[in-house]
């Protein structure tokens, strides 16, 4: 363990985009127009489901708008704020903040994704039992579950930056802090911080794409199926 003394003291500067600092505000408009559309639009549809969140689609969509407006929120405003004013500064805790909300809503952005096709899954190939095998219990615990196994993932990399020295630049070239980009800034090995960045959340990330590959290829099979159900059926 390193000795954290007088180096996580200090605050980061986020330089924004290297190269393209002339072009900071241009490249401002795109990114406010995006966020507003973000943010009114997830808004309106989460207001849009409010009254029906008995159902476990719009309920894990709701869980789907709120973490994309956590995403957003946690980048966008400090980039806009670098574009249209230069390098802003931010502190040592808030940068530790924004790399685990980011890292945490982009991988809770998965696993959700992965329960709602889960979702569709029963309800076209079980859909007799789609109402005794998705409970809304059920439903509380798989975005329990999934919850805490993307905080699980994420925490990690907070610890892992937090337990580095940093006594060279402070200065970040990017517009938010991440788990790699903050840790080349160390003056110690961060053989661990990139092993764990990179092998970890990955990997968590490539498990939901393969069980949604196989939930909808198995959806699929169950509607090309069904023609044929129908053939044999008639009299």
């Amino acid at each position: 363990m390193y000795n954290l003394t007088g180096y996580n003291t200090g605050a980061f500067t986020l330089l924004g985009i290297p190269g393209l600092e002339q072009y900071h505000v241009w490249i401002s408009v795109p990114f406010c127009l995006i966020y507003l559309v973000a943010i009114v639009g997830n808004s309106i549809l989460l207001m849009a489901m409010e009254h029906s969140l008995h159902a476990p689609m719009f309920f894990f969509l709701s869980m789907l708008v709120i973490t994309d407006l956590i995403l957003s929120t946690t980048c966008v405003p400090k980039a806009l704020s670098i574009f249209w004013f230069g390098p802003q500064r931010i502190s040592f805790p808030g940068c530790l903040t924004q790399l685990f909300f980011l890292h945490f809503s982009f991988v809770l952005d998965s696993s959700i994704l992965m329960a709602m096709a889960f979702d569709r899954y029963v309800a076209i190939c079980s859909p007799l039992r789609y109402n005794t095998i998705l409970t809304p219990r059920t439903i509380v615990k798989i975005a329990v579950g999934i919850s805490f196994r993307s905080f699980c993932v994420i925490f990690p990399c907070v610890f892992l930056v937090n337990r580095l020295p940093f006594c060279r630049t402070h200065n970040i070239p990017h517009t938010y802090c991440e788990h790699i980009g903050v840790a080349r800034l160390a003056c110690a090995n961060i053989s661990i911080n990139i092993w764990y960045g990179f092998c970890v959340p990955l990997m968590a990330i490539i498990s939901d794409v393969i069980l949604i590959a196989i939930s909808y290829v198995l959806i699929l099979c169950a509607v090309f199926r069904l023609p044929s159900q129908m053939l044999v059926r008639r009299p």
